[in-house]
């Protein structure tokens, strides 16, 4: 026999009760399986965060090898006595 898991929260109880009248399924099955979707979806979003986080370093590096960036200075765009724009 496993390990038990004991959940204090009557709404999950609920929830996992339901499912497991509407699946046909074991309490154990249907919380079993829930966490496993539920851990497969956020080791997915892991591995697209870390894809998308070396995507951007590799375009940072490719765009530090231009050079500088632009300035964003606007100032010219402004009457120096009034402040609004020219």
């Amino acid at each position: 026999m496993g390990q038990e898991l004991k959940v204090e929260s009557e709404e999950a109880y609920r929830l996992a009760s339901k499912l497991s009248e509407l699946t046909g399924e074991s309490l154990s099955a249907v919380v079993t399986e829930a966490l496993r979707q539920r851990l497969d979806h956020e080791e997915d979003l892991q591995k697209r965060m870390a894809a998308i986080r070396t995507l951007t370093a590799e375009l940072r590096a490719e765009m530090l090898k231009e050079g500088p960036l632009p300035s964003s200075n606007h100032d010219f765009l402004y009457d120096d006595e009034t402040g609004l724009p020219i």
